[in-house]
């Protein structure tokens, strides 16, 4: 008689967002890679090179901007990749910051 194992669900990978260190699952984040190019963002997730992951907040991107980026991806950002990625900042359907509406 063989026993067969329960099948395990799918594995599905986690990320932790760098502005509000939340962890969620990949495909919920946008990621920011630093090429050999420079810091720019990879929404295939496919791209090589230093990544770090944000959520579609504004809380997470200011905080992002602020810092936590350039220490994820252990550089300095330029001042045209930083303008690039507000940018991309500002054409987010920005959700409703549910995280500092549960610190009210």
């Amino acid at each position: 008689m063989s026993k067969k194992k329960p099948r395990r669900g799918r594995h599905i990978p986690q990320r932790t967002c760098v502005g509000c260190r939340e962890t969620l699952a990949k495909q919920t984040l946008t990621r920011i890679v630093r090429t050999s190019e420079g810091v720019q963002i990879d929404l295939t997730g496919k791209l090589s090179g230093r990544g770090a992951y944000l959520h579609n907040r504004l809380s997470c991107w200011e905080k992002g901007l602020k810092g936590a980026l350039a220490n994820a991806l252990k550089t300095k950002l330029t001042a045209e990749e930083r303008g690039a990625l507000r940018e991309f900042m500002e054409t987010l359907s920005h959700e409703v910051d549910d995280f500092s509406a549960k610190n009210v």
